[in-house]
């Protein structure tokens, strides 16, 4: 037994200690938590390492160390530890993400050996929604994409990509990773757009999924289409999908400079209960 504050990389057996950390916040956790509860904790599976803070023998707190490292239930001794632990083990993942406050206490620890970062996004407010809205009216060609259109929504989804994180998933592996990601999205039924002659004008994602929450990402309009209402149209329909089959909650964040959508997603009946914060390498 651990009588002391420590930290270190999670057993597999350790799971179910994972997973009620997890549960403190499904919201806010929802990304790990749908990782881990599909792969477990082996980081092969994982696609990372899954760092525990311990204090007296009792797992407090959690970091995903992966292509994104997440701190999760953070303390502020934890979030020391975590520092320390990443320093040691140097820089590999893309960007730091997760509860804004945790998050900015992590980047200010490791900046002056990490840094700089290409980009910090210190305030993405963390929407949910529990019901549909009673004054939008879902879009009703917002469907599910077939296994048959990955070449309709790729390239909406590289756009869409490139315009949000500022750099285009197809460098380095020229893509592999992330056609394979949105070929999982488009192969268990969450992933819809509204396609017209063969264009991609909406598209979303049911990005994490866990029985207690869903969080949507990669909501985009073609350029041309934008600020004729069908982010709301079609946010609607997506949310409809999500409540009905998914989860009784859904979640996204979305950044504080883009207003545009944060009042599209207000009029769909998100409201903001939290924060996020992304670092970006």
């Amino acid at each position: 037994m651990l009588t002391t504050t420590t930290t270190r990389v999670l057993e597999p057996g350790e799971l179910d200690a994972a997973l009620a950390v997890l549960d403190r916040d499904p919201v806010a956790n929802a990304f790990v938590a749908a990782r881990v509860q599909t792969a477990g904790l082996d980081p092969w599976r994982l696609g990372g390492e899954m760092w525990g803070w311990y204090a007296g023998g009792r797992l407090e707190s959690l970091c995903y160390a992966g292509a994104n490292l997440v701190p999760i239930c953070a303390t502020p001794d934890a979030v020391r530890a975590f520092a320390d632990r990443a320093r040691r083990s140097g820089r590999r993942c893309s960007s730091i993400v997760g509860p804004a406050e945790p998050t900015a206490d992590l980047w200010s620890l490791l900046e002056p050996s990490w840094g700089p970062a290409r980009e910090v996004r210190g305030h993405q407010p963390l929407m949910i929604t529990t019901t549909m809205p009673s004054d939008v009216t879902p879009d009703p060609l917002v469907r599910r994409v077939r296994k048959d259109e990955m070449d309709v929504i790729m390239p909406a989804c590289v756009a869409m990509f490139t315009e949000e994180v500022g750099v285009s998933p197809l460098a380095g592996d020229g893509g592999l990773l992330y056609q394979a990601r949105v070929a999982e999205l488009v192969g268990s039924g969450r992933s819809f757009a509204r396609v017209e002659d063969g264009q991609v004008i909406f598209k979303a994602e049911v990005g994490a999924v866990t029985p207690h929450a869903c969080q949507i990402q990669g909501v985009w309009v073609a350029p041309e289409y934008r600020g004729r209402g069908l982010s709301e149209t079609g946010m609607a329909a997506v949310l409809g999908y999500a409540l009905r089959e998914v989860a009784p909650v859904v979640s996204l964040y979305v950044n504080d400079f883009n207003a545009a959508a944060r009042a599209a997603y207000r009029r769909v009946g998100f409201r903001e209960v939290g924060a996020f914060m992304s670092v970006l390498f």
